[in-house]
């Protein structure tokens, strides 16, 4: 990928100050803040942080500035740089089966892909013959197909990308498959925005971000990816659920207009990781011990501990 630019040196995180600590409303998740959680800094200066996600091939938290139009990457010791520079206002991230970066693009309405030789490919633009929205949010399911929601927010804020008037008549949750090419409209929703799986790949959960309807609808995942069982998982307040992520027990980690707040399989809330100001994703590093949260500026994180039986997901 060329000579990095660095845009933080190496170098210690700082404590946020201007937030209060992580609050646990159940045992179950003050075993997995382990007393000692606090949420640190460890970049504050982009534009508008989305699509946190690791990336296992570079060891590095890779995130995209959407209004920066970058996508950065932060490493262990500190040290940031730019992975992708001037970007499409790239929003989610995802990596493939093969280790490589999956992204949306608001600027040219589609879901491209970037190999270790820092070249990127776009996969999907149209459906139904008609242009995409905007690709605001993807995950990669246990099968290898990439579902990925589009809304309008990227043709209609010209921070965040082109205006433009819709070429579809629907906001769509869609499944596509990178082997035959196949692209699959799964679900309507107001504004599809966040979207992971359960880890047995059975529920998908997705965010509906719209000003009067905030909530995380959940639907059981059938054969090709079939969704039926739609419901309301949880209504998100204050602000509404942006990205989230869920980890070994199921768990759901879903941003918000006061931090993060983490609820169980069964949709019980069990803690909140307060912010400085309202987050729009969140994504965990390796083994779920450090849990990664973008909010306009900034990259955070919060160290946590393993709890001692991580498959109660109940």
């Amino acid at each position: 990928m060329g000579i990095p630019c660095r845009v933080r040196d190496p170098g210690p995180p700082s404590r946020v100050q201007d937030a209060g600590p992580p609050v646990a409303y159940d045992v179950r998740f003050a075993e997995v803040l382990g007393g000692e959680a606090q949420l640190l800094t460890l970049y504050d200066q982009a534009l508008f942080s989305e699509g946190p996600v690791w990336w296992p091939a570079r060891e590095m938290l890779v995130w995209s500035d959407i209004e920066g139009r970058r996508v950065l990457g932060w490493r262990a010791d500190g040290a940031v740089e730019v992975v992708l520079d001037a970007t499409p206002f790239n929003n989610g991230n995802a990596v493939d089966a093969q280790g490589r970066l999956l992204h949306c693009e608001h600027g040219r309405r589609c879901i491209s892909r970037t190999g270790p030789d820092g070249e990127t490919v776009v996969l999907v633009t149209h459906f139904a013959g008609r242009r995409l929205n905007s690709p605001n949010d993807l995950v990669v399911a246990p099968d290898g197909a990439i579902w990925f929601t589009d809304p309008t927010y990227g043709i209609e804020n010209p921070k965040q990308g082109c205006p433009a008037p819709a070429e579809l008549d629907h906001h769509s949750v869609y499944r596509y498959d990178p082997e035959t090419g196949a692209l699959t409209r799964m679900a309507d929703l107001v504004q599809p925005n966040g979207i992971a799986f359960s880890p047995d790949g059975r529920v998908l959960y997705v965010s509906d971000s719209d000003l009067g309807r905030h909530h995380i609808l959940a639907f059981d995942v059938g054969e090709e990816g079939a969704l039926t069982g739609r419901r309301v998982f949880r209504t998100i307040e204050p602000g509404v659920p942006d990205g989230f992520c869920v980890d070994v027990r199921g768990w759901l980690w879903s941003s918000s207009g006061s931090g993060v707040q983490v609820f169980s399989a069964n949709g019980e809330p069990l803690g909140l990781i307060p912010t400085p100001h309202p987050c729009s994703n969140c994504t965990f590093g390796p083994g779920e011990r450090r849990l990664f949260i973008t909010g306009e500026e900034s990259l955070w994180a919060v160290d946590l501990a393993r709890p001692t039986h991580p498959d109660q997901s109940s």
